[in-house]
């Protein structure tokens, strides 16, 4: 049986966000919640509330949190925010502020 958790339109770049999801793809929940708490990239805490709400989900739903594993975890990109920034001679460059869709499921195994 499968518990999913989904984070929507969070400020970080997706490519940033990959490089944490990749590190936790096919652990032991416990053992995920471990590595993510040493790692030392923004995207880890986000990960980990994430994470830790899949893991209520899955308690939510009468799961033994002991056996649950990482099946499935996507970054996928959110809408950009565009903005601009003065540059010389009256011109004007374009700063792209991404966001990120973060999916995690949870399976007993």
């Amino acid at each position: 049986m499968e518990v999913r958790a989904r984070l929507r339109f969070v400020r970080i770049a997706p490519r940033k966000a990959q490089l944490v999801a990749d590190l936790i793809r096919g652990k032991r929940s416990g053992e995920a919640l471990n590595i993510l708490t040493f790692t030392k990239k923004a995207a880890a805490k986000i990960v980990i509330k994430l994470l830790k709400s899949a893991i209520a989900n899955a308690i939510q739903k009468k799961m033994d949190a002991d056996r649950l594993y990482v099946k499935q975890i996507m970054v996928d990109q959110g809408p950009t925010m565009k903005r601009f920034q003065p540059r010389a001679l009256g011109r004007a460059t374009m700063i792209r502020k991404r966001t990120s869709h973060i999916n995690i499921v949870l399976d007993e195994g």
